[in-house]
């Protein structure tokens, strides 16, 4: 029998991980999954609390997702959308288009929720040079903002730990402060969304002719630490870039597909965005496929003789894939049939019951930050001070690794403990995952 762990080390590098501390340790190997629960090579169980990075949302092994593979496998697996088109790519298409904000009517497939982001802010950068005003090609984004990992999106991003390294090679952003008392607890809601908008209306008075677009999270900043927007942010940007002839995207990577309570983001703020970036739960898990959403304006000013080359001149060799269309269909069919956004509701509000009950008051725990099924757990040292750990303690990490030995998968951003566990689980299975979580901080922390 093959030592997994064994070949894991010597020939696997992992994403975001440092490898010598890697190889230290004894890396849990997952086997299957079944339902909520993820089943590691030894037959352990653990409830999948961060729907495996953000992107399960009806379970592992669910029949219908596997049934749509299968027979979309007996028919073709892929071909390309480069001069040729296929049915699958079709039929999400137009399902896509008719669950979108209002005015999103064009589909463009990528792998990614990078390159989807990517993709968007091409088509914003071409869009005016389209029209002829050059100037335009500038973007505003938000501190701590997280976009993804090609260099276009780590562009817009605003982490350092994870960025920093990269700046000689990435594109100049405007910055705008971020709406929440999150680094400014002397401010409140209300006071850190009106100087992120305030700040945000000097830049476009400024350099309207500038600004191709701002890009934005919808509602939650996610790798930043869950950081939750105050209600009517969103709108007010969507205001300002419509004042000053400015585009918006939206990035519903994370936030799309139900995470915040409705099926996207956007819909909490009536916001309708002239591009919008989905993928993760796009495909319920299954397989890598994202999309950038386009309007008929933006669309239209790509439309040109071929030697005016107006041509989006973008694409990936497994644009609109079969396989992962068919299983996207499907995805969408069960948000429809069982209705997931109405069964979701009372979820929502039992996890925020119970975070406020059993996760907040512990005197480690600085913050509970929640949207939806999207959770955010501060940890700190002192909760008083608002101090915080000294990162090399890995106290988030440590967490999230004891709560592993109580059967539940969760994952730090720092010492941000996530939670974001599939639109499946049950209201038991987020009673164990809230207990489990509130034991761990509490033994790590000494509470």
């Amino acid at each position: 029998m093959k030592n997994w762990s064994d070949l894991d080390k010597r020939y696997l590098w992992h994403p975001f991980t440092q490898m010598l501390e890697w190889t230290d340790t004894d890396p849990l190997v997952i086997q299957r999954g079944e339902g909520n629960y993820l089943i590691d090579t030894d037959g352990r169980r653990y409830l999948d609390g961060i729907s495996s990075l953000w992107v399960n949302v009806h379970g592992h092994c669910r029949d219908a997702l596997d049934k749509a593979i299968i027979e979309q496998l007996g028919i073709v697996a892929h071909s390309t959308l480069l001069g040729l088109s296929s049915i699958p790519s079709i039929a999400l298409a137009e399902k896509l288009v008719k669950i979108v904000p209002e005015g999103l009517t064009r589909v463009f497939y990528s792998d990614s929720g990078s390159t989807a982001v990517e993709v968007a802010l091409k088509m914003a950068f071409q869009y005016w040079r389209n029209l002829g005003r050059h100037t335009k090609r500038k973007f505003v984004t938000l501190a701590e903002a997280y976009h993804g990992d090609t260099i276009g999106s780590v562009s817009l991003g605003q982490i350092d730990l994870f960025h920093s390294i990269f700046q000689p090679l990435l594109f100049h952003t405007f910055s705008l402060p971020t709406p929440f008392p999150y680094r400014h607890p002397d401010l409140s809601l209300e006071e850190c969304r009106d100087r992120s908008l305030d700040h945000l209306r000097a830049l476009a008075e400024d350099h309207a002719e500038e600004i191709a677009a701002v890009v934005v999270e919808p509602l939650v900043q996610g790798a930043a630490g869950m950081i939750v927007h105050p209600p009517g942010f969103l709108r007010g940007v969507e205001s300002l870039c419509r004042e000053f002839d400015i585009l918006l995207v939206c990035d519903e990577v994370a936030t799309g597909f139900g995470r915040t309570g409705k099926m996207f983001a956007c819909e909490h703020e009536g916001v309708r965005p002239d591009l919008m970036s989905v993928a993760k739960g796009l495909s319920g898990g299954y397989l890598p496929l994202a999309a950038t959403l386009a309007t008929e304006k933006i669309y239209e000013a790509f439309l040109g003789e071929y030697a005016e080359y107006k041509t989006f001149f973008h694409g990936h060799s497994y644009t609109g894939n079969a396989l992962a269309c068919a299983v996207a269909c499907a995805n969408l069919d069960i948000f429809e049939s069982e209705r997931i956004l109405e069964q979701l509701q009372p979820k929502i509000a039992l996890l925020q019951e119970l975070l406020s009950t059993e996760i907040a008051p512990l005197p480690h725990v600085g913050e509970v930050r929640q949207c939806g099924f999207m959770v955010g757990i501060e940890i700190v040292e002192d909760s008083a001070k608002r101090q915080s750990y000294a990162p090399e303690l890995r106290t988030g990490a440590r967490i999230t690794q004891d709560v592993r030995s109580r059967g539940v998968i969760l994952r730090p951003l720092g010492d941000v403990v996530v939670m974001m566990p599939p639109l499946s689980v049950t209201q038991d299975e987020i009673r164990t995952l809230v207990a489990s979580t509130a034991q761990s901080i509490a033994k790590v922390c000494g509470a």
